[in-house]
Parts: structure tokens; sequence; C-alpha cells
């Protein structure tokens, strides 16, 4: 199992929020590369539990070998976040101080996963954050190859906010009339076609609002998202906080909404007024840092 690459992206930030204590029950919802995890393992010391849930197993042996000389307790769940009820319930977990989301999918994910992801080599488009999907779990091939032409240039502009939505779908419905659409690369060739020359030489890579769509539509990425927030503030204790940072508006509008929600129904007090946005110096460090935001709250009732 190869080391994680990944950078976790707002981190002290996040951690400083969450106002952790030694001995508290802490939910990292997404473990990832496990950078946050390690924080937190720091911070609650060997009295406190950290419930670490990744969909991906790959993440979780990545993690488990970065935090294995930490003494926390740790609770390690291959799971969608989504179902925080159940994975607590499971271990007879009542209550949590502190969840934490980050939203981003991890550097290990795109360099290493293999499924399509990345438009920069050649992989299947399959883009399942579960490295292990269910026989018939939905796939970008299938989107692709198999929704109608209308339906895939919708979930392009909705979940990508991508300008040349129905362009690039009408592309596409043109392409695999001559074969079926079964790698990136060729997804990045029917992209390229799509859009003007002007558009290929942004700072943003051309394909980056159409792969983000349809892994977001894959994995049903928003609903889980809504899910996944109920389920952790149900969970958490009087007092307790939650944190998320997001990358994309959608996933923003979600989380800003939801704590919003709260605080008008006196359930939770926002402890940031606006969000937390890296430095210059992060962004620099790591540019894929650049869009995150962090919003924070904490409950109280």
């Amino acid at each position: 199992m190869t080391d994680t690459r990944h950078i976790s992206v707002l981190s002290g930030e996040a951690i400083q929020g969450l106002g952790i204590r030694r001995g508290d029950v802490i939910l990292d919802a997404t473990l990832g590369g496990g950078g946050h995890s390690e924080e937190i393992c720091e911070k609650i010391g060997k009295e406190g539990t950290l419930i670490a849930i990744d969909i991906d197993s790959g993440a979780i042996e990545r993690a488990k070998k970065r935090l294995s000389a930490k003494s926390c307790k740790k609770e390690y769940i291959q799971g969608n976040f989504r179902q925080i009820t159940e994975h607590l319930h499971s271990r007879d977990i009542k209550n949590i101080d502190g969840a934490l989301f980050d939203l981003g999918l991890s550097s290990d994910q795109l360099e290493q996963s293999g499924r399509g992801f990345s438009f920069q080599r050649e992989e299947p488009l399959i883009m399942t954050l579960n490295d292990n999907p269910e026989e018939h779990a939905l796939t970008a091939e299938e989107i692709v190859n198999d929704w109608d032409e209308e339906n895939i240039a919708a979930v392009i502009a909705g979940f990508g906010g991508e300008l040349y939505a129905k362009s690039i779908a009408r592309h596409i419905a043109e392409a695999r009339l001559e074969h079926r659409i079964t790698t990136t690369t060729e997804l990045v060739r029917i992209i390229e076609k799509s859009v003007p020359a002007w558009y290929r030489h942004k700072r943003i890579h051309f394909a980056t609002k159409t792969f983000q769509a349809l892994r977001i539509a894959v994995n049903d990425e928003l609903g889980a998202l809504s899910e996944g927030l109920r389920s952790a503030f149900e969970a958490l204790r009087v007092g307790g906080r939650i944190a998320v940072i997001s990358f994309h508006e959608h996933e923003d509008r979600i989380v800003k909404h939801f704590l919003r929600d709260l605080s008008r129904e006196s359930k939770a007090l926002g402890i940031t007024k606006k969000p937390i946005t890296p430095s210059y110096t992060e962004i620099k460090n790591n540019p894929r840092a650049r869009s995150a935001k962090l919003r924070i709250a904490e409950k109280t009732a």
C-alpha cells in the first residue's frame, strides 16, 4: 500500500475551530489521507476516540499506516457518511463531541485510484468513490453512453457549472454513435472538440467541470452530504461543533443553508460568520486549496 500524497486543506483552522479537548469523541467523516485525523488524535490523546469514515478501503489502509503510532483510540469504518447514524449505532456510540467533513477529492484518489477521476491519464470511466462498488452501481461510462443528451447536458451544467454543457453533451451523443465511450482519454478529446480555442487555454483545465459533474452524479454526492450533515448534527452533544470544508458552490450552498436553518431554529450558533478561506501561502503551496471554504457551527440545543 503506497503512502498518502494528500495534503489536507485548512487543517489548522478546522481543528482549532472544532475546539477539541483531551478525551473527546471526534468524527472524521471523510478520512481521506488521514491528515485531519492525525491532528485530531494529537488533540484528543489516548483518552479520546477517533471515528474515521471513508468509502474507499484504500484510503482507510493508508490512514491506518499513517496513524499507527498515534495513541488515541480509533474506530475505522468503511462506508458512506450519509449513513453516520447507522455506523455509530452499530458501534454503540451515542454521542460525539465534534464532527469534521472535508469534501474534497483526495490527491490519492485522483492519482492512484484508476477509476477515472483524473483527466490527465487514461483510465476507465468509472468514478465511483467506493473502490469496490456493487455490481449494478452507476458509473460515468453509463451516464455518457446511455443517458439522453438533454440529461447529460443538465448534469454537466447543474453539477459542474459548465458554460458549454449543451455543446459537450451534443458531441458526446454524436461520438457514442460510432463506438462506446469507455476511457477518460476519449472523453477529454470529445470535450476538447466541444469548446472554443480560448477556453482550452484557461488556467483551469477545460475538462475539469465536466469531470466534476459526472463524479457528483455517479456518487449522489449532494444527496449524501445533506443526509450526512443531518446525521452528524443529531449525534453531536450540546456544545459540540461541526466543521465542513467544501470545494464548490453546490456543496457550500448546502452547508450554508443547513447551518443557517439550524441557527434560525436556535439549534446552532454559527462560529464562522463568513466562510474561512485558505491563505495566499497555503494556495501557493497547494493550488487545489484555492476554492476551499470552511464553515463551523456549535450545537446549542
